[in-house]
C-alpha cells in the first residue's frame, strides 16, 4: 500500500464544479478571469449550483430568493449575545451559529431536492447576516437587519456599518467573493463531502467545512498576512522583516499553493484591487509593503502570492476588522461548499479511505499488576 503525506496529489472523486488544469481555475468551464472582471456574485452562486449562467429573469429571481432568505430567527441572534464575544473568535461564533440554524430549520434532517434547495438558500443568505451580527454584538450595537433590495455583496457591507455602501466598495467585494467561490477538492471542501457522504444532513457539511476553514493552514492565511503587515507597519522596514524572518526559516503567509506552481490565477485581480482601493483611502503602504513582500519571497523562495495575500490589504481598505477576514471566505466558499454537496448527494458513495499501519507489531498481553 503506497501513502503519500497529505494526499498531495490523489484523487479522490470525480467532480463537475470546478477545475484547476495547468494552472487555470475554472467554475463549470469559465475561466475565472472572466467570471471575475464581469460576474456578479449571485450569478456565480446560481452557475455553481444549477451548472450553468441564468438568464435576466432567473437571475432576477435568483436574487430575491437570497434576499428573502437572509433573515435569521431571534432564538439564533439571542443565543450569539451570549457567547463570550471579548474571547471567542469569528469563526468559532460563525461555526456555533450555522449549526444552531440547523435547530430552527424543521427541514433541516429532509434529504428530498426541493428541501436542500431551500436549505441551500438559507445557508448561502444566512452566512453574512450572521457574521455581520456577531461583528456588530461584540462591538455593543443590535444587529442591521438585511435589506431586500441590495446586492449580495453590498447587503453584506451594509449589514456590516449600518450604511449603504459605495460603489467602488460593492464592485471590489463582489470580486472577492467570485474569487473565494469554490477551490477544486481544497480541505473544507473535502470536509463538507466526506460529512455528507454519511447522509448526514447539510448545516452539518457546512458546519463541518467551516471547522477545516477555521485553520490557519486553510481560510486563516489572509488574516495572518494582515498581522504581518501591521507588525512591519512601514515599507522602509519590510526588507529587514522578510530576510530576517526568511533566515529563522518562518513560514511567511500567504505564498505559494500546492496545487500552483506558476502563481493563483486569483492573485492578479485582488492585487489590482488593492492597489485601486489603498490608492482611495489614501493608505497606499499597504499595496506597496505588500508589493516589496512579494518581490523579495518570489526572488530569495521563488514562491509567488495566492489567493489570500492581496486579500488582506483589500479587506483592510474596506474597513473590515482582521478576524472578519476568515469568515467573509466563508460567505462566499458556502456557495461552492453547497456545489459539492449537491453533487455529493446525487451519486453518493460513504468516503472511507484506509490507512497503512506503522505501529508496533505482535504486543503480547500484560496482566495489570505486572505493568
Amino acid at each position: 500500500m503506497s501513502t503519500t503525506k497529505g494526499l498531495e496529489g490523489v484523487v479522490a472523486t470525480t467532480s463537475s464544479v470546478s477545475s484547476i488544469i495547468d494552472g487555470v481555475l475554472t467554475y463549470y468551464g469559465y475561466n475565472i478571469d472572466d467570471l471575475a472582471d464581469h460576474a456578479s456574485f449571485e450569478e456565480v452562486v446560481f452557475l455553481l449550483w444549477n451548472h450553468r449562467l441564468p438568464n435576466k429573469e432567473e437571475l432576477k429571481k435568483f436574487q430575491q430568493e437570497l434576499a428573502d432568505a437572509a433573515v435569521v430567527s431571534n432564538e439564533v441572534l439571542d443565543q450569539m449575545k451570549t457567547y463570550p464575544v471579548d474571547k471567542v473568535h469569528p469563526m468559532a461564533a460563525l461555526r456555533t451559529a450555522v449549526s444552531n440554524l440547523a435547530l430552527f430549520d424543521e427541514a433541516a434532517d429532509e434529504m428530498s431536492e426541493e428541501a436542500n434547495r431551500e436549505k441551500a438558500l438559507k445557508l448561502q443568505a444566512q452566512l453574512p447576516t450572521i457574521v455581520t451580527a456577531f461583528s456588530r454584538i461584540r462591538q455593543g450595537k443590535e444587529p442591521v437587519a438585511p435589506r431586500n433590495d441590495l446586492s449580495f455583496a453590498a447587503n453584506f457591507l451594509y449589514m456590516l456599518n449600518g450604511e449603504v455602501p459605495d460603489e467602488i466598495s460593492v464592485k471590489a467585494f463582489n470580486k472577492a467573493l467570485v474569487l473565494h467561490a469554490d477551490h477544486e477538492l481544497n480541505a473544507s471542501t473535502f470536509t463538507a463531502r466526506v460529512c455528507v457522504a454519511t447522509l448526514s444532513d447539510m448545516y452539518s457539511g457546512i458546519t463541518a467545512a467551516i471547522g477545516a476553514l477555521k485553520g490557519p493552514l486553510h481560510g486563516g492565511a489572509n488574516e495572518r498576512v494582515m498581522k504581518m503587515l501591521t507588525e512591519i507597519g512601514e515599507v522602509e522596514k519590510v526588507e529587514d522583516y522578510i530576510k530576517d524572518a526568511l533566515s529563522k526559516k518562518v513560514k511567511i503567509m500567504g505564498f505559494g499553493h500546492r496545487v500552483y506552481k506558476n502563481g493563483d490565477p486569483r492573485a492578479k485581480h485582488l492585487k489590482e484591487m488593492s492597489r485601486q482601493l489603498t490608492s482611495i483611502t489614501g493608505e497606499t503602504k499597504w499595496y506597496d509593503m505588500s508589493v516589496k513582500i512579494d518581490e523579495i519571497v518570489s526572488n530569495e523562495k521563488g514562491l509567488l502570492p495566492n489567493v489570500d495575500f492581496y486579500s488582506a490589504s483589500v479587506y483592510h481598505s474596506l474597513g473590515i476588522e482582521h478576524d472578519l477576514f476568515t469568515p467573509i471566505f466563508a460567505v462566499s466558499r458556502v456557495s461552492g461548499w453547497i456545489a459539492h454537496i449537491l453533487e455529493q448527494y446525487a451519486n453518493n458513495r460513504l468516503i472511507r479511505p484506509r490507512a497503512e499501519y506503522i505501529g508496533p507489531d505482535r504486543q503480547e498481553w500484560i496482566p495489570l499488576e505486572d505493568r
